[in-house]
């Protein structure tokens, strides 16, 4: 049996980093403030001390120059973590990842690839509008890429693992409300593949599919209409590009119902492409209409009681999945 330990979801990237960057010569971490500080929110702390200043740099504050640089690093044979400080601060790099990095390969006919591995913080916590937004979307929406958001210490190893073995590039999305979480990760290295999705809890009565935060909001919902006799299906897509769609439809097939949870917004978010694909194909196994349950049509306030209410909560997922299954 694997030995395990626990590990909040911070200390669990790291030591991913940490055992690439000694598995790896061609691996180097760049970004604002990664060396000596270790990131903004501690991820990479101790790793300039570990291994210096030519595997672990610090950068200007430069998004387009940290992007840019990390891809044309990794056309020339080295694997570079990419870190930008936030999802917010990827806009100013956006030529970069949707012009160059998601495009070498198809652009040189699969001659030259760029496996940058771009790190990157959503979530929100008095951020206000501008700093507490949802991009999944938008990456995911691109081909080219591939997009991970782990939701536990676990899947944000395993999943970092497996972007620096990949050879395409990886946009990967952590949640800055998760770094403290803690969890069973086991030692030594492992990989969780891309595209595979994980029944988080085991139901009979109606799937929630979701990931990132909204994967802990379900299962404490889950938990708590466990005891009025109500089984939830948890569904953790894991990753967004690719999507595991066998498992969201067997999960569907089983309690005929379906929720999507996210924390992005509903309008041409994640939410409506899973929604659609589970009315097209699975249409004939559902008792009642595919829902959706997402961030409010806003940009996201300061004052922490109205941002409070701009997510679902427990209490929002409990109502919503009684009035499917009513």
């Amino acid at each position: 049996m694997t030995e395990t330990i626990q590990m909040t979801y911070r200390d669990a990237l790291r030591e991913a980093m940490r055992e690439a960057l000694k598995r790896d010569d061609t691996v180097v971490i760049m970004g604002e403030e990664v060396g000596v500080w270790g990131g903004t929110y501690a991820v990479t702390r101790g790793l300039y001390d570990e291994f210096g200043g030519k595997r672990v740099i610090d950068t200007p504050i430069a998004e387009m120059g940290i992007i840019g640089v990390a891809t044309g690093a990794a056309m020339g044979g080295l694997k570079p973590i990419a870190e930008i400080m936030t999802i917010n601060f990827a806009l100013i790099a956006i030529d970069q990842i949707v012009n160059n990095t998601a495009k070498i390969h198809s652009m040189f006919g699969g001659t030259m690839r760029a496996p940058v591995v771009i790190r990157t913080a959503a979530g929100w916590g008095q951020l206000a509008a501008t700093h507490s937004q949802s991009f999944e979307g938008w990456f995911a929406h691109l081909p080219g890429l591939i997009v991970v958001m782990p939701a536990t210490p676990y899947d944000a190893k395993g999943l970092l693992t497996t972007a620096l073995y990949s050879q395409n590039p990886v946009v990967f999305i952590e949640h800055s409300r998760l770094y403290g979480e803690k969890g069973d990760v086991p030692r030594g290295e492992f990989r969780v593949p891309f595209g595979v999705a994980d029944v988080k809890r085991q139901g009979k009565d109606l799937t929630i599919v979701t990931y990132s935060r909204m994967v802990h909001v379900a299962l404490n919902a889950a938990n708590d209409l466990a005891k009025q006799g109500i089984e939830i299906e948890v569904v953790d897509l894991r990753s967004l590009r690719p999507v595991d769609w066998d498992m969201v439809y067997a999960s569907v097939r089983k309690t005929h119902r379906a929720l999507v949870l996210t924390e992005d917004w509903m309008t041409f978010g994640v939410s409506a492409e899973v929604a659609a694909r589970i009315s097209r194909e699975v249409f004939d196994y559902l008792d009642a209409p595919v829902e959706r349950l997402t961030q409010e049509e806003v940009p996201l306030p300061y004052a922490p009681n109205l941002e409070k209410l701009s997510f679902p909560d427990e209490a929002r997922v409990a109502e919503q999945v009684k009035e499917m299954l009513a």
